[in-house]
């Protein structure tokens, strides 16, 4: 069945991957990409949806369709402060998952990060839980979430620190029994995430870290229900 795909964060590493692999989807039929600016793409699948993410709801419109694929995130350095994070990695997230549940969109697929934990001591860590945890609370059939180590790829700008953890964590990651953290390039969780949303799947499902690997999707094995 054909289906529309919205793509929120279609600029960032995973998002342009996603949208470049959608392209080729069979069963996607039109991408709606919804970006702070406009954004020109040459296949006419593509649909560019440019909104003010500080008025979202002037743009409920924009967020109807079959599939939300939410990859939107920052940095508190490029934010400017982990309370300006929370707007964008949580809040406007929210935002959006919630005007497509409204909107009737069945299936959720969002890029969180591994350890995401709302409890949890570090800030970043617990607002990825907290938006996971919120999440399910919409009126969606099917929430896939993808909890990615570090990401690896090629930015509009430069992250010292991942810079430095992509050398660093592959060769910790030799270490016995660590493996399983080791980097994922963007491509990879975006393939991910299309296999996902063209099969059956449980109401509530995690992937994480090592499991986004995989190359196809074994329901028994990768998928955590909670």
């Amino acid at each position: 069945m054909d289906k529309i795909a919205i793509v929120v964060g279609a600029t960032g590493l995973v998002g342009k991957a996603l949208v470049e692999q959608l392209l080729g989807a069979d069963h996607i039929s039109r991408i709606i990409t919804i970006t702070r600016r406009p954004m020109s793409y040459s296949s006419p699948k593509i649909e560019n949806q440019v909104i003010n993410f500080d008025e979202m709801e002037d743009f409920a419109s924009a967020f109807r369709g079959d599939l939300l694929f939410s990859c939107l995130g920052t940095t508190k350095k490029k934010a400017g402060s982990i309370a300006a994070q929370r707007v964008i990695d949580l809040e406007y997230q929210f935002k959006a998952a919630k005007m497509s549940a409204d909107n009737g969109v069945s299936h959720y697929l969002l890029v969180s990060s591994s350890g995401a934990d709302v409890n949890s001591k570090n800030a970043y860590l617990q607002m990825k839980g907290e938006l996971e945890e919120r999440v399910q609370g919409l009126h969606f059939d099917r929430i896939s979430i993808f909890q990615p180590s570090l990401l690896l790829g090629k930015r509009t700008e430069s992250r010292m620190g991942e810079q430095i953890g992509s050398v660093v964590l592959p060769l910790i990651c030799l270490i016995p029994g660590l493996r399983r953290f080791r980097p994922i390039k963007g491509e990879q969780v975006a393939k991910k995430m299309v296999q996902v949303s063209q099969i059956t799947g449980q109401v509530l499902e995690r992937f994480k870290l090592d499991e986004i690997f995989t190359k196809q999707v074994n329901k028994e094995v990768n998928i955590n229900d909670r």
